[in-house]
């Protein structure tokens, strides 16, 4: 099975999504990315070859975690607050 080394994980409450990079011994977080160009700012920092492709093009370097990709913002409360 194959597993993209960069990880953009389900959306935070509060917004944005933890990104972290897959490494022979577990997982490295390289932050909490708030739009697609946090995303290429880390992984440009990574040293990772061509970012706004591989965050923007064909998706075989970062795998979106649970929501959909490029997406950030928290889902509002569906309840009202007293």
């Amino acid at each position: 099975m194959h597993h993209a080394p960069v990880v953009v994980h389900r959306i935070l409450p509060s917004g944005g999504r933890q990104v972290t990079l897959r490494t022979e011994t577990g997982e490295e977080s390289l932050g909490l990315a708030r739009s697609d160009e946090d995303v290429i700012e880390f992984l440009r920092r990574a040293g990772v070859p061509d970012p706004d492709e591989a965050v923007l093009g064909d998706g075989a370097l970062v795998e979106w975690d649970a929501d959909a990709p490029h997406a950030y913002a928290a889902d509002p409360p569906t309840t009202d607050l007293p």
